[in-house]
């Protein structure tokens, strides 16, 4: 399995040949480093966690709030990564200091793009039970779902969420 973070380049359509590439979406400022415990937990269940699973993780170890040219390295980063990753994920952390507004522009953005191509076995969306916003998102995957007639996966709990993730790549 190979993660890859930025400002690592997000792979080549040819370097990403025959690889499934998952994009882990979610909330990173004032959110719990969930992003580590689901490559762990990944890794461990994964049968062959060999050279054919890409995770593109947004979160950076040294992000600098204050470098303008850093904000505009990372959202240039991610939307390149979300565009060509063959699997989205969302997972919405509970937290007291965010409701994680960019990761809902980001889930509709992709869910409904995702959903017009026809994608939609490729999309995974999971929730803390203690997530104040949960409802927010099961209204709009349930809109999105009615609208395009495709079923979106929504796990409301971590584990639901990796168990997801990795029965769609093993």
């Amino acid at each position: 399995m190979q993660v890859i973070v930025p400002p690592a380049p997000v792979l080549s359509a040819a370097a990403s040949h025959g690889k499934t590439e998952v994009f882990l979406a979610g909330g990173i400022t004032n959110c719990p480093e969930w992003q580590d415990e689901l490559i762990a937990q990944l890794t461990a269940k994964i049968k062959d966690p060999s050279n054919t699973i890409v995770l593109y993780n947004p979160r950076r170890k040294d992000f600098d709030v204050k470098d303008p040219n850093a904000s505009r390295e990372q959202i240039t980063w991610e939307f390149y990564a979300l565009n060509q990753a063959d699997i989205f994920t969302m997972w919405f952390a509970a937290t007291e200091k965010s409701d994680q507004p960019i990761c809902f522009y980001e889930l509709g953005r992709h869910v409904t793009r995702l959903l017009a191509q026809q994608r939609s076995g490729d999309i995974i969306v999971g929730y803390d039970p203690l997530f104040r916003r949960k409802q927010d998102v099961d209204i709009q995957l349930e809109l999105l779902s009615d609208k395009y007639n495709r079923t979106i996966k929504i796990c409301k709990g971590f584990d639901e969420y990796v168990n997801s993730i990795v029965s769609r790549i093993s």
